[in-house]
């Protein structure tokens, strides 16, 4: 059954991705129109998710979710994130490797709803990274970084770099910490999907204006890995070592 439910999944991804692009490609010139589209094929997935894969979610600390645009500065443990991000907040951009847009359907619809690119490692990532990221703050959208800069194992902690932290200082955005346990049932690089409850923490903003660059993401850093340890341990594929909650 496990196998039976994560194709009819897959194929319902691949059917609604082909089947909405071109009305994202329609939506383009029409301003958030998009993203719009965008956040349409994200319900269809996150429904799928729910009631074919049985992969729910808990959220904890919606209260903390502030009224004007912010940096979202989260654990990054699967695509389930991706997905999910977009459904909990308001209209966002994620950061990401512009390798990406070269994938089929998906990756040009990343490009189309003004997803960040950046060549990491290069000298340009950094003004890359400036330049789009006001462009899209002046537009209204949150931004939507992994601090780490990749996928970490359940129980594991890459490291945290600055990327946030300058963005909030340079755009005067503050700072909204999210922990997440999702690679516990959705693992990284892996076909099969797992059902359970995801748990999700959003903490409470870290202004942007409460320290230097390396503060504000020492605080981040800390919470979130604070809070990693208290939702450890629940999914089926939690590290082995993780003591359950």
């Amino acid at each position: 059954m496990l196998l039976a439910r994560n194709l009819l999944h897959w194929l319902i991804l691949v059917a609604s991705l082909i089947s909405m692009f071109p009305f994202i490609l329609l939506a383009a010139p029409v301003p958030n129109g998009a993203h719009f589209v965008a956040r349409q094929w994200v319900k269809v997935l996150m429904w799928s998710l729910k009631h074919v894969v049985g992969l729910k979610y808990r959220l904890t600390g919606a209260e903390n979710i502030p009224a004007r645009p912010a940096i979202i500065c989260a654990k990054h443990q699967s695509g389930w994130e991706t997905l999910a991000l977009q459904e909990i907040f308001p209209p966002q951009v994620f950061v990401a490797k512009r390798e990406l847009f070269k994938i089929p359907f998906f990756g040009w619809g990343l490009k189309i709803v003004k997803t960040i690119g950046i060549e990491r490692g290069s000298a340009q990532a950094s003004t890359q990274l400036a330049k789009q990221g006001r462009a899209r703050r002046d537009e209204g959208y949150w931004i939507t970084i992994f601090p780490e800069g990749t996928r970490v194992a359940p129980g594991a902690q890459g490291r945290y770099k600055s990327g946030a932290a300058r963005m909030a200082k340079l755009f005067e955005m503050d700072i909204v910490p999210v922990a997440l346990n999702s690679g516990e049932f959705w693992p990284k690089d892996s076909f099969l999907k797992y059902s359970g409850t995801v748990d999700v923490i959003v903490g409470e903003p870290i202004p942007y204006g409460s320290g230097s660059e390396a503060e504000l993401m020492r605080r981040c850093e800390e919470w979130i890995e604070a809070r990693q340890q208290e939702i450890n341990g629940k999914g089926p594929m939690a590290a082995k070592d993780t003591p359950p909650q």
